[in-house]
């Protein structure tokens, strides 16, 4: 499995981007995919998960600025990102879980957002 994210980048306090996540095999596999983000000293944390059923869970910190969609045609998970702090600072990673017997965790090569005050 493989998970490229792209869509990062610098942008001013108050702006917007979107990240994207492309899986290489169908994203109705995996139960939940989501975003993490690690800044610089920090532990990664969890942005926001969407399950199969389009369900969402945000960190507080996020809660109402980002938005999380998946796209069942294209295999992307989508990041949409506004009203940018400069705490959002972080590489963003993309994360897929399939459930089975046994739970596997994939994770993509993050992409970095940089937001300037």
């Amino acid at each position: 499995v493989q998970l490229q994210a792209s869509g990062g980048g610098l942008v001013q306090a108050g702006g917007s981007l979107r990240l994207s996540c492309a899986a290489s095999q169908n994203i109705g596999d995996f139960a939940i995919m989501g975003w993490y983000r690690q800044a610089l000293g920090n532990q990664r944390e969890l942005v926001a998960t969407i399950t199969s059923g389009y369900n969402t869970n945000y960190a507080d910190s996020v809660k109402g600025r980002f938005t999380i969609s998946r796209d069942y045609a294209k295999n992307t998970v989508y990041l949409k990102m506004n009203s940018l702090k400069p705490e959002d600072t972080a590489v963003y990673f993309c994360n897929a879980k399939r459930m089975a017997l046994v739970t596997s965790s994939y994770w993509g090569q993050g992409t970095l957002v940089t937001v300037s005050s």
